[in-house]
């Protein structure tokens, strides 16, 4: 009679865990023809001219992400997680409070249009939808009236949709995965450019990309996957959401930066 041994069982492999699928789009924006074409100092300025408002709207996808994951009403509650609201606080203190060459602090908009500014870039397009929004122009009403260009209208538009989705972990993945992680290889190709350009004129814009590049780079882009995945936990669902929407925003820059390049 023959005895048959079995080996014990061993427990099964854990699933892989979520990830967001960007496909393609990532390395089509880090790869775009735009950079290349950005090479004389009037490139430049009207490449600024496009981008701000670029810069714009991140501020704006900041302070939603700020005001889902943090109290930001009276009277003030605790929010549920702890680390998500330190994370994001520290990310609000970088990009609205961050240091300047010459001592002090600044947005990082702010310091982009005092970039704009000792560039002899045309900063009046911005200033007028900052005024009418202030007054309280609703947003598409103001983009019209400020006369600023179709593409960078389209660009902010679609920011705001995902804003006013109200969905939190898709607000956070359009700051993570449009935003924060793609934008430093984004900003180096424009460092090396810049470094052939005159110090005085370019400086300040030099500074800025330099200040994005570290703080995505090395604080903000890691931070913000981890928000994401705590978002998202095991929910298969929420990442493909989140997913989806990464996917959707970097599209979005890759038709903008396509207007730019024309």
């Amino acid at each position: 009679m023959t005895t048959t041994i079995h080996a014990p069982s061993r427990p099964a492999a854990p699933a892989p865990a979520p990830a967001i699928d960007l496909g393609d789009a990532r390395d089509r924006l880090v790869d775009h023809r735009l950079y290349a074409r950005v090479n004389s100092p009037e490139r430049l300025r009207r490449f600024m001219e496009m981008h701000v408002y670029a810069v714009w709207d991140f501020q704006s996808l900041l302070k939603a992400m700020q005001q889902r994951l943090t109290c930001t009403s009276i009277p003030w509650l605790p929010t549920p997680d702890r680390e998500a609201r330190r994370l994001v606080n520290e990310i609000v203190l970088d990009e609205e409070s961050d240091e300047l060459p010459e001592g002090g602090s600044a947005s990082h908009f702010e310091l982009y249009l005092e970039s704009m500014q000792a560039a002899g870039a045309d900063t009046k397009p911005i200033e007028r939808l900052l005024d009418l929004l202030r007054a309280g122009t609703p947003l598409p009403q103001a983009l019209a009236g400020a006369g600023v260009p179709t593409a960078a209208a389209d660009f902010v538009k679609r920011s705001f949709a995902v804003i006013e989705s109200g969905s939190t972990h898709r607000i956070v993945a359009a700051f993570t995965y449009g935003r924060e992680d793609v934008i430093p290889d984004m900003f180096r190709h424009l460092v090396v450019s810049l470094a052939e350009q005159d110090e005085a004129t370019w400086g300040r814009f030099r500074y800025y990309l330099e200040r994005h590049i570290a703080h995505d780079d090395e604080k903000h882009a890691p931070v913000c996957r981890r928000i994401v995945a705590r978002l998202c936990g095991d929910d298969a669902t929420k990442w493909a959401e989140a997913s989806q929407t990464a996917r959707e925003c970097i599209e979005a820059r890759i038709a903008f930066w396509d207007a730019i390049a024309k």
